[in-house]
């Protein structure tokens, strides 16, 4: 495909970015903010040559998704929160079976069924592992339509090279929301070297097995410490964006749609004179703690700005411990606020009102 910049929502970006990357597959439920994503691609995906199906639940299509990717297939999902919450037992059997595969997460108001609204307090359930056993994802966090795009072309990558789910964790705001895209083919697609384990028949070969159950002595415990040497590897792709940190004296932290109105906040107060950083993570699990305790080296100070009520919160904190704590300004799910509102807790750590 040639490179042509469309305009369209956060949701058609996702859709025209799995078909550009090569899915095949798509299982989904619907569920608002996310359903122009399957809406586009029950139309975009067969006319590539791939497969659309509408699961008859979110259970469903975490079970499709699974056997999909054990065939060594690019698929993928897309859902809200109360759809994750629906699919952690087929996630977690696709982490403890090393399949890899692609969900996308546009967040909504909880718990519960909450609200339409846009929120970022999926955190916890994207980056601890919302199932049993400690299995954790990959995760992406975009902040704009293209990183949408971007981000879900690199997620089937990121699976494929890990042998695992990745989620892409977005929200309302982001979904929603409608901007320039330049939707170009993968910039430097990986081999995804499925050969070697996927399902596929027997034929002359020894039989393969794609499980996650281990019930023989230190068989587990042997799986489990390969799966965590697998997550301390995909260090190795953290992402984040830092605008302004390297004489900042306050460095805002965000992620997401709260991380695009706090650039705007930034760029306010270096207006008025103040000395504010942004540092933005692209990616939330494996988390860029060592980025961010090389500033906390420097003697910076931190402000944590979430739509929740503190949840990468841990994280900042724990990753600058030995010499720094962070603030915290959190916005209730439910509610949206501009750059304006978001300076004013800036400036009162600067020191100064507005």
């Amino acid at each position: 495909m040639s490179d042509e910049r469309i305009l369209i929502k956060g949701n058609e970006a996702v859709a025209y970015a799995a078909v550009s990357a090569g899915c095949k597959c798509f299982f989904g439920y619907p569920i608002t903010p996310q359903n122009e994503i399957p809406e586009v691609l029950s139309k975009i995906l067969p006319e590539s040559g791939g497969e659309f199906v509408q699961a008859e639940s979110e259970v469903g299509s975490a079970n499709m998704l699974l056997g999909a990717g054990a065939c060594g297939v690019r698929a993928m999902t897309s859902t809200s929160g109360p759809g994750i919450d629906l699919m952690q037992e087929g996630i977690s059997y696709m982490i403890g079976s090393q399949i890899p595969a692609v969900i996308v997460n546009m967040s909504r108001g909880g718990p519960g069924l909450g609200s339409i609204d846009a929120s970022q307090a999926d955190y916890f359930q994207a980056t601890r592992g919302g199932s049993h056993g400690a299995g954790r994802t990959f995760v992406f966090a975009p902040s704009t339509c293209q990183e949408c795009y971007d981000m879900v072309q690199d997620a089937f990558d990121i699976a494929f090279k890990y042998r695992t789910p990745v989620l892409v964790l977005g929200d309302a705001i982001i979904g929603q929301l409608k901007e320039p895209v330049l939707r170009h083919a993968p910039r430097n697609k990986q081999d995804d070297k499925a050969e070697g384990w996927r399902v596929e028949g027997m034929g002359d070969r020894a039989p393969r097995l794609l499980k996650s159950v281990y019930l023989e002595d230190g068989a587990l415990a042997a799986r489990n410490e390969m799966l965590e040497a697998k997550y301390k590897a995909m260090r190795a792709d953290i992402r984040v964006e830092t605008i302004d940190t390297e004489d900042a004296d306050l460095v805002v932290v965000a992620f997401g749609s709260m991380g695009r109105i706090a650039r705007s906040a930034v760029q306010l107060a270096r207006e008025a004179g103040h000395k504010v950083g942004l540092f933005r993570p692209q990616t939330l699990f494996p988390f860029p703690s060592e980025q961010l305790e090389e500033l906390a080296k420097q003697g910076k100070r931190f402000l944590v700005i979430e739509q929740n009520a503190g949840q990468m919160l841990d994280d900042v904190r724990l990753a600058i411990r030995h010499y720094a704590d962070a603030d915290f300004f959190g916005v209730m799910p439910g509610i949206f606020v501009d750059a304006e509102e978001l300076l004013t807790p800036i400036l009162e750590r600067m020191g100064g009102a507005k």
